[in-house]
């Protein structure tokens, strides 16, 4: 009565641009390239009891089911100033690195516990300069979720049953984060600024 599936894949996916009409030339990884995605499930027919009468119908019949997810962060693009070019055309400018910064800061009073340094990067201010950092190069907060549910079926005739059936999603009761700022003259820059289900 036990069964249980596992799947792991990594994946990279690059393209041009992405949906991005500004960026046709600017390869990089892929707005929805998500590189690590582990799948679980459980399910389990509890064996039932050698009790008769009133302990049989209580605890016989019950069954449990369990679901894991556990994958990587979407890629986000950095910008910084608007800017215009020579033809009256307003966009966002590139972004470089700055040198000996650390990339990340880690805190728990950060949502997901992590934010880009600000202090680690820089604006351009050429409108012909792209910045070194490339399209999509950091990754948002991943998401773990555990679900799980529990059944029970009453029979009622041969051929006929009531199944009770009560889910729970995210067990942890923790929140997964999705939208991260991006842009670097933004007070909140480099940390996510919305949970993943108002961010698909």
């Amino acid at each position: 009565g036990l069964q249980a599936l596992a799947s792991y894949v990594w994946s990279h996916s690059i393209d041009f641009g992405s949906q991005a009409t500004e960026l046709p030339s600017s390869r990089g990884n892929s707005d929805f390239d998500v590189r690590h995605n582990l799948s679980a499930g459980l399910t389990w027919d509890i064996p039932n009891t050698k009790h008769f009468g009133a302990a049989r119908t209580i605890l016989d019949d019950w069954g449990v089911d369990g679901r894991l997810i556990v994958r990587s962060g979407f890629p986000f693009l950095l910008t910084g100033n608007l800017l215009t070019d020579s033809l009256g055309q307003r966009y966002y400018g590139g972004v470089n690195f700055v040198p000996g910064q650390p990339y990340y800061l880690y805190s728990n009073t950060y949502p997901g516990g992590k934010s880009l340094n600000p202090n680690a990067f820089m604006e351009t201010t050429s409108t012909t300069e792209n910045g070194t950092v490339p399209r999509n190069y950091f990754r948002g907060v991943g998401e773990t979720q555990l679900n799980l549910s529990i059944r029970r079926s009453f029979p009622i005739k041969e051929s006929t049953s009531l199944l009770f059936h009560a889910d729970a999603f995210n067990i942890p009761n923790h929140p997964n984060f999705g939208a991260i700022d991006g842009s670097l003259t933004d007070a909140l820059f480099g940390q996510a600024t919305a949970t993943l289900n108002n961010s698909l």
